[in-house]
Formats: C-alpha cells, structure tokens, sequence
C-alpha cells in the first residue's frame, strides 16, 4: 500500500482509497476475472492481466501481494454482497463461503467496516466495527482479529488462508455465528423461602441454575434475551448435545421466570463453603422424612456436577444396603455374633480389612458395622444364597439402579448390577462394579432414616406437576430401626465418632474408604444423619471416611436448625 492510503466503508461497500483513485470491493475482485491485475506487483495495476501466462507462481509471497489479497477479501467480506466472491480469494472457498454467509445472514450483520493493521509478514491484523440487527433492535459490535496470505499451492496466486478463526477468533470448525432469542429464557431460581439462588453466592450452584434454566426457561413465565453467540453448526456432532454457546452481544435482555427449589440457604452457604476446603470434593443434603434436597455442592476444576451426576464406588457407606439385605434375609442381627478375621476369600477372591485388623471373637454385626469390618460382611454372602441379592435390594427397597428418578434436573440414579461370584463380593463392600454419587447415598441414608423411600426432589413436584418415583417396597420397620441403631453407635463410639463429636441432637454416621485402579489413596466417603438431615460427602483421594468426608459433612448437618 503506498504511503497515505486510506481504506473505509462507502454506501455500505467496504472501498480501498490508495493515491487518489478508489476501488470498490467489486473492483478489487477485477483481478481474478479477467480485469485488472490481482495479487501482483504494484506496476501492473491499471493494465490489462497477461492472458499468455501458464506457469504457477512459485516463491515468498512480496509485500504488495499480501497487502492487495488482504485489502480484496476484507472488502468483499464487508460488502456483504457475494459471499462466494469473498470466499474465492481464500484457499478453501466452500468452507469460507459458509462462514462468511453466516456472518451477514445468520449472525445478522447488517453493516460492517473492516480495517487492515499493519501487516507483520505475511499476516494482517485487522479491526471489525459492525452493527448487529434483529427484530428491531440494534447494537455496534467491534472486535479484532487476523489473518495470514499463503501463496496457493495449485494456482500460485496469493491467497487467505482460511481458517474459521478469520471471521472470528472464537469460531472452530464445529461452530458459527447466530443472532436471534436465547433457547430459553432466564430463570431465577428461588430457595424455599423464596430467596434468590445465583451463582455468584452459590457458584457450585452454577450446573444446577443452567439445567433449570434448559428445563424450566420456556415454562417459568420468562422471554428469552436476544444474543449473538457463537454455537455449535446444525450439522457438527456436537448440536444439540448441551454444549454451552458463547455470548459475544446481548442486544436485548430478558424477562426472568421463576422457579422454585427445595434448597435451604443456611445449609447450602455451609456446603459451598465446606467443599472449598478440599479437591474434588462434593456433598448433598436431603430432608428424609420429604426427600427434598437441601443443598448440593462441589468443588471441582472441571466444573462437572459430580455431587448429582457422579458415578464412583461408594466404599463402606454401601454396607447400609449390605445390612439392609442381610437382615432381610435372616442371616445377621445386630447383637448376633459376625465373625472379623483379616482376610476373607470368595470364589477365588481375597478381601481384606483396613491394615488386616480383626475383631475379637464374641464380636457383633454392630461392632463390624462400627469398625467398618468387610469381612465381617463377606463371609455371609454365601448363607443368603443369593449373590444378586444386593443388586434386588438396591433396586427394590431404595430405588437405586432403576433410572426413574425426576429430581427436576439430570442426576445419575446409581448402579448395583447384579454380579456373582467374587464380584458380588466386592459389592457387598462398595467396591467392584458398583457406582454411587453423593445424591445417591444421601437418598439411601435417608430411606433408612425415615423407614420408607421419598425420590429426591430439587424442584417440588408441583410446579411442573411431573411424577415421581416410588420403590416397588418398603424396608422392614425393625430392619431401618436396626441401622439406626448401628449407625448412632458409629458415630459415637465407632470410626465417625470424631467427625461427630461436635453435633448435638439425634446422630448416626457411617464411614467409607473407596479404592480406585492407579490412585495410591483412596477416595473419602461419609454418610450421616442428624435429627431429619441426612448428608453424604465424597472427596477424591481423601484417604480414610472420617478424615475428610467426615468434618465436611458434619458441618453441613450442624448447619440445618
């Protein structure tokens, strides 16, 4: 470009101004049909292109090149008039061609001025000053961008490179520019009380409020905002898989609907503040005599809602569903003897206790369950003759594995295949191939709490009128009361004494330790009740149950008045 060049948008066509003589973006194309020379040197402009030429040209891109390719493009993109004659000027013109076209019709650019910086070799910087317009509303949108003039390799002319990443920086090969009304409406999310739940209060809340959001926005009594956002094409593989789209320009807000939700907020301030005490870590509350979930929180670098959607062995907190199944079956008591050797063998398969402890002779199911004794509970897997007995128990009794939960969000509802041999074994003590969440061993420690299933609910069933599921029987009376009963011991004088040492009132606890493949600690499970609160706490390679699953959950249980 000589000295002194202007460049700008005229009658809404983008123009190049060099020396005094303009060319609109049309005539900047003249090169590549015939017209004037395109991508050449500076001295052929204004001359009629050699038609005799058959070679490629071959060599480093000159600086007059990569400056009239870049100043050709950015005009015929700005005009808005042929994407394809943009497109052309590019070494992958079907893929620019959508992109561009996308830019003016789905994004809804209505004007645009694009100005080149200074070139840096053979990439140009450039500024893109637009106004967005849709269904009567209009804002300015302005951002930056680059992109980089190759030589092509069949054609020999100077070319834009293309890349998504020229429309703009946020774009991928999978994604596009789209301006019209949000999917759905914001929500407000409101706690029982009617308080507002947001994500700057209660970031761990963030998942949950764009579920409800996703769920509740149409229906809530909002409208939606009108953006333009990057998201996924209709035809990658990833539409409509959830994928948050990103937000570039809010051209109108809007109108929040609201929602309600079972959450407390005292229990929930203390869950989001318990969970930042550790790495991976996630917690639920539930109320057992209603099932309503009083708080969910996590803290995970990842984002992911692990508290509600995790699938991970719950470890000895499972031995609530093996207690459950034993006394049902007629094989074990509390004050009945339960044998605690170090080692216990099943079908080939060897399990051990925590550091090979034992129990001394004389000792009860309710000292095992107290000290957590996994042999304790293997060796009787053969007397219930049954070894999928766990996996009925599970799904019959506490609605686990049965996939019906409608909580109001997306949640994974648990999983106890039925399993044989020494699998069914490693079930009885949470490990093998069954996966629980924090939800899940709330739901369970809460069955047993209130002698009877409530399905975890979030948001009341009465607002949207949905059904809620039910377990296909009731856990026997003297059974749940035996639990309790083993579970208040735990916590005072078993492994959750001292994780429960500071809660007054009506307690039980159960502990768990689970091991993962290829993980040198173990994962952190606790499980507690407190008068009608039922928590339970995971925390990734957090070793023992009490020592830090434990003091996170007691604190959210002293957190329920």
């Amino acid at each position: 470009m000589r000295s002194g060049a202007k460049m700008g948008v005229v009658g809404g066509v983008f123009a190049v101004v060099a020396g005094g003589v303009a060319w609109g973006g049309l005539n900047l194309y003249n090169g590549l049909t015939g017209g004037e020379a395109h991508n050449s040197d500076p001295g052929l402009v204004g001359k009629a292109a050699p038609r005799s030429i058959s070679t490629v040209r071959t060599g480093p891109l000159s600086a007059a090149e990569i400056s009239s390719t870049a100043r050709q493009f950015l005009a015929a993109w700005a005009s808005g008039k042929d994407a394809q004659q943009a497109a052309r000027l590019t070494d992958a013109p079907a893929d620019a061609a959508s992109y561009i076209e996308d830019f003016h019709t789905a994004a809804h650019v209505t004007k645009a001025a694009i100005t080149p910086g200074t070139p840096n070799g053979s990439t140009v910087p450039f500024t893109v000053r637009a106004t967005v317009s849709y269904d009567g509303k209009s804002k300015p949108w302005t951002y930056s961008s680059k992109l980089t003039v190759v030589r092509g390799r069949t054609t020999g002319r100077a070319e834009v490179g293309w890349s998504p990443t020229v429309v703009h920086p946020d774009l991928t090969a999978t994604t596009t520019l789209v301006t019209d009304k949000a999917a759905a409406p914001p929500v407000e999310a409101l706690d029982r009380d009617g308080g507002t739940l947001d994500a700057a209060r209660y970031p761990s809340l963030g998942p949950v409020l764009d579920a409800l959001r996703a769920r509740y926005g149409k229906q809530a009594g909002g409208s939606p905002d009108v953006t333009l956002r990057v998201q996924e094409r209709d035809d990658s593989a990833d539409a409509g898989q959830g994928a948050t789209p990103k937000i570039l320009l809010t051209l109108s807000k809007g109108r929040a609907g609201r929602v309600p939700t079972t959450i407390d907020a005292r229990v929930q301030a203390e869950a989001e503040s318990a969970v930042k005490k550790y790495t991976n870590a996630s917690v639920v509350a539930i109320r057992p005599s209603t099932g309503d979930i009083l708080a969910v929180a996590n803290n995970r670098e990842d984002g992911f809602d692990a508290a509600l959607q995790g699938a991970q062995a719950p470890g000895s907190t499972m031995k609530l569903v093996t207690s459950a199944l034993l006394m049902e079956k007629g094989v074990a008591a509390p004050d009945r003897p339960m044998e605690c050797p170090p080692t216990a063998t099943y079908y080939g398969r060897t399990f051990h206790n925590e550091d090979n402890f034992s129990l001394k002779q004389g000792s009860t199911m309710r000292d095992a369950f107290a000290q957590s004794c996994n042999t304790a509970f293997i060796k009787l897997i053969d007397d219930t003759k049954d070894d999928a007995g766990l996996s009925k128990e599970a799904g019959e009794v506490f609605d686990i594995g049965n996939n019906n939960w409608t909580t109001g969000v997306v949640t994974f509802d648990g999983k106890v295949p039925a399993e044989t041999g020494g699998e069914a074994a490693a079930e009885y003590i949470g490990q093998g191939t069954v996966q629980m969440n924090a939800l899940n061993m709330a739901s369970i420690t809460a069955t047993v709490r209130a002698g009877v299933f409530h399905q975890p609910v979030l948001v009341p069933p009465s607002f949207d009128h949905r059904q809620i599921a039910s377990a296909q029987r009731q856990l026997s009376p003297s059974v749940a009361q035996a639990i309790v009963g083993m579970m208040r011991t735990t916590a005072v004088s078993g492994t959750a004494a001292q994780a429960m040492a500071g809660l007054g009132g009506d307690k039980g606890a159960k502990t768990g330790s689970a091991e993962v493949d290829g993980q040198a600690v173990s994962n952190s499970w606790f499980t507690a009740f407190r008068n009608d609160c039922a928590a339970t706490a995971v925390v990734d390679a957090g070793g023992h149950g009490a020592d830090a699953a434990g003091p996170l959950v007691a604190s959210v249980l002293a957190a329920d008045q």
